[in-house]
């Protein structure tokens, strides 16, 4: 017992130290090492910008000095003098400017690889083109032989890499630029090969690494990539052995080359494990051929983390440790009495209402408990008596009890039935009526193109009815995009479609590509006028369902012909800046006794014609991206709808503010 008491109070008086203090600990810790690890990411996000600038200022040299030399006398005074001349001054002019070749292409030579001739058609007289490609040994070989073996990198097997079939890679990554002759008859092109290029990769290891005393650290490394294999790098794969043919881990390969993202983490690479940073690179054509990297070992930054870490620990379990012992040299004159009490309290829970703690020396607070629990312990033995003379009684009443709340449980869970079934009944009427009136308009879409494909439909014109079948495709994921959202109708705030910045402008002309076969089908014109506007943010799809919802509104009341006028521009609302876009018809117009309510769920002034969710499903969109949407209707003479959404910058304000 005495053993027993002691730990409890040991654990009493010590919960804060033992609680408090590593929880505390604990969250400084964690934000201190999330924060350290920011940092890291920080430094490598910052290093990876360098190189990427580093990497854009060679090609912008590179593109500068092939200019240079396709605008110079020289140049066109050996043009003048032939083949051979033009010859040894492009070869004197290579070595100088520090390239691998430099040749003149005729605009219709076809010695000259695709790619080559692609980019010269693409330079111009006064703008220089610089671009990354990639050449197979056959279009290396049509520009030099000697650039085939130099190309050539055998692969070394690598932990983590995407498995593949091919041990060399063949191919060659050049940085190119190509410049326009004045006449127009050629272009000059230039460029060096950057397969084993080490003067580049460490000129940019150099730039990115190299601290205020002119020192390089020995941690940081810059690879260049073709694919997902090192064809330039400063990584060693052993002592004074550059990792050539060494190829990234899968993971970073789909993130970068499949998904075109940046790597911004840390990466096994080679033969440990790095704070990385990769970023694509890209061709002419806009298409990832390989990637840069910068980073730094991660141990010599983790290992003072954790010896930090360590420490604070092992100081926690020291203060622990000491505490112990001091508070039970300091808490042994409270043990005694506490025991006394503790012996007399088990003998009363085990029936002996007689047993009494008695006299306590003091007058401390120990003392006046103990007699305190004698007194309660009298008061017990009294009223255990009467207590068992309730007992009988108590059991015939909670059993009588019981039986009376079976019952009203039963009708409780009759009647919540009923209410369930109720409000499943109601809310699949609404969302059935919701879903049939906005299948409606893609599914006449469909059927329209669907006609014109069945008229015009021949062999010599499939070419031409491209649009219409693509039409088709897209107007069936609309439909499902369509019974998705009106499916979600009545629980707004589970939307959660992706927005992005919208040009109102691109968006309103996508939207009269939709609903184009109604406005030819009523004979109504259209006039759509755009003033530059900034850009929104909102969910596009969302966005495109608002105008088309517009436009069959005022379709169908113009069924017997008129002008649709569409306008976007900048407006502002209470101070906040936003686009604002304007859809007008020349219809009958709605009733001043209606227009207070158009936006209700299942309004309509065309009764048998729609289920008068349209517009209830355009606020409902329009309203969660932030703006408003209003209308104004003189009777005769049409109606206008304003459609107007803050602007990026201003939405989150907004958002702000809420929060």
């Amino acid at each position: 017992m005495l053993r027993s008491v002691r730990w409890r109070l040991l654990v009493i008086a010590l919960l804060p130290l033992i609680v408090l203090m590593p929880l505390l600990l604990g969250v400084t810790m964690l934000r201190w090492i999330n924060r350290f690890d920011d940092l890291l990411i920080a430094k490598v996000a910052s290093d990876l910008r360098v190189a990427e600038q580093y990497f854009g200022r060679i090609e912008a040299t590179q593109s500068a000095a092939v200019a240079a030399i396709g605008q110079s006398v020289g140049f066109e005074a050996a043009r003048a003098q032939g083949a051979d001349a033009l010859e040894a001054f492009l070869a004197a002019e290579r070595v100088g400017k520090g390239l691998d070749f430099l040749v003149w292409a005729s605009m219709a030579d076809q010695g000259l690889p695709r790619p080559l001739r692609a980019l010269a058609k693409a330079a111009g007289t006064d703008d220089p083109i610089s671009h990354l490609l990639v050449l197979d040994p056959a279009e290396m070989a049509a520009i030099s032989p000697e650039f085939v073996p130099r190309a050539a990198i055998p692969l070394v097997p690598t932990e983590a890499a995407r498995p593949i079939a091919r041990d060399v890679e063949s191919r060659g990554m050049f940085m190119l630029a190509a410049h326009r002759a004045a006449g127009g008859d050629g272009a000059l092109v230039g460029g060096r090969l950057l397969d084993r290029n080490l003067a580049v990769i460490d000129t940019m290891n150099t730039l990115v690494y190299q601290d205020e005393t002119g020192q390089i650290s020995r941690i940081g490394t810059t690879t260049l990539f073709l694919d997902d294999v090192r064809i330039s790098t400063n990584v060693r794969l052993f002592e004074g052995s550059r990792a050539l043919g060494t190829r990234v881990s899968e993971a970073v390969w789909r993130k970068v080359m499949e998904d075109g993202e940046t790597w911004l983490d840390r990466a096994f690479v080679v033969n440990a494990w790095y704070i990385s940073g990769y970023v694509p690179l890209t061709d002419i054509a806009g298409d990832r051929i390989g990637m840069l990297y910068t980073g730094f070992l991660e141990s010599p930054f983790t290992a003072p983390r954790n010896t930090t870490i360590l420490t604070l620990i092992g100081a926690f379990i020291a203060v622990i440790g000491l505490s112990v012992p001091l508070f039970l040299w300091l808490a042994r004159g409270v043990f005694a009495p506490l025991e006394t009490m503790t012996a007399t309290m088990g003998r009363a829970e085990a029936g002996d209402f007689n047993a009494r703690i008695g006299a306590v020396a003091g007058n401390s607070e120990i003392g006046a408990v103990a007699r305190h629990l004698d007194r309660l312990l009298d008061q017990v033995k009294e009223r255990d008596a009467a207590l068992r003379d309730y007992a009988d009684n108590l059991n015939t009443l909670v059993e009588q009890r019981t039986e009376e709340l079976k019952e009203a449980n039963r009708k409780l869970e009759a009647t919540f039935a009923k209410l369930v079934m109720s409000e499943k009944l109601a809310s699949i009427g609404e969302i059935t009526a919701g879903v049939a009136h906005e299948i409606n308009n893609p599914v006449a879409v469909i059927q329209v193109n669907l006609e014109v494909i069945q008229m015009r439909l021949s062999p010599a014109q499939r070419a031409e009815l491209k649009t219409e079948l693509d039409l088709i495709d897209a107007q069936t994921y609309r439909i499902n995009v369509i019974v998705g959202k009106l499916l979600n109708f009545t629980r707004p705030d589970e939307m959660s479609d992706l927005t992005t910045l919208v040009d109102a402008r691109k968006t309103v002309d996508d939207a009269l590509i939709l609903v184009a076969p109604d406005l030819r089908k009523h004979a109504i014109e259209t006039d759509v006028i755009h003033t530059q506007s900034p850009k929104i943010r909102i969910v596009e799809t969302e966005l495109q369902q608002v105008i088309v919802n517009l436009a069959i509104n005022a379709a169908q009341a113009m069924a017997a012909g008129g002008r649709l006028t569409i306008l976007t521009g900048p407006a502002d609302r209470d101070g906040v800046s936003g686009t604002e876009i304007t859809v007008t018809d020349t219809g009958p117009g709605i009733p001043p006794e209606k227009i207070a309510n158009v936006f209700d769920p299942f309004m309509t002034t065309k009764l048998g014609k729609g289920s008068g969710l349209g517009l209830s499903i355009s606020q409902t969109l329009v309203t969660r991206a932030g703006g408003l949407i209003s209308v104004e209707s003189v009777l005769g003479a049409g109606a206008t709808f304003r459609v107007w959404l803050p602007t990026d910058y201003s939405l989150s304000q907004i958002e702000a503010k809420i929060a």
